[in-house]
């Protein structure tokens, strides 16, 4: 049985599911895409005034992309509204150094930044239309050919997994014409980095946004800049 807000959406409405929405990037993401005229839904684990107050059509709280048992929650509230586009924003950033490896940061790093995206994909792509669009935040620190710098062990290793997850996720779900996008947001003044960072998060949201907007077919599976710079594996 379809919720009152499915019956009530528009086919001609984009309706979109940004997953880990409660402050920075992801925050800006769901304010920019309902300031876009799109229908959103919005996941958090804990829900702020903030979020609460952007008139999404529905805060899913209780969240965790590393739970099965979460995801499965987010499933469930999720019954009767077929999406557009699910942008899954959620991610850590813990330091890790060859002199300090600190493997317990390290699995973490893989569990969120990895593993949470693809089993998010795993258990909402049913609730994706063919058509539709999937767009991962990663970062440029998990391009192999990029790195010049060393050091990041977890948070490199965990966005370089989850750029090979992106790819087979483009491969897979090609047969239905659902498009997928890798997107490194730039360097953004957020908690993450210290706020030291060059864009805004309104701002890397509005570039990223262009980029979902942009996505389709023939550039599938690709590792973009928000800019729109293609950026190396």
């Amino acid at each position: 049985m379809l919720t009152p807000e499915a019956v009530a959406s528009s086919k001609d409405t984009i309706r979109t599911l940004v997953v880990g929405a409660n402050r920075g990037i992801g925050l800006e993401l769901a304010r920019g895409a309902k300031a876009r005229g799109q229908k959103v839904y919005a996941t958090t684990r804990k829900s702020s005034d903030t979020l609460s107050e952007l008139g999404v059509v529905r805060v899913i709280e209780g969240v965790d992309v590393t739970k099965d048992d979460d995801i499965a929650h987010l499933d469930g509230s999720l019954e009767g509204v077929t999406l557009d586009r699910l942008i899954i924003n959620a991610g850590i950033l813990k330091r890790t150094t060859l002199d300090d490896p600190n493997f317990d940061a390290v699995r973490r790093q893989l569990e969120v930044n990895a593993i949470g995206p693809l089993r998010v994909a795993a258990a909402i792509r049913h609730r994706l239309a063919d058509g539709g669009k999937l767009a991962i935040l990663t970062s440029r620190m998990g391009s192999i050919a990029d790195n010049e710098s060393g050091g990041s062990y977890g948070y490199r290793m965990s966005k370089a997994a989850v750029n090979a997850a992106g790819m087979s996720l483009a491969r897979d779900l090609a047969d239905r014409q659902i498009a997928v996008a890798l997107l490194h947001p730039g360097y953004v003044k957020t908690e993450m980095t210290g706020n030291s960072g060059h864009v805004t998060p309104a701002e890397a949201a509005t570039m990223l946004l262009d980029r979902v907007d942009d996505l389709d077919m023939e550039h599938t599976g690709v590792f973009w800049h928000a800019n729109g710079e293609e950026l190396p594996w």
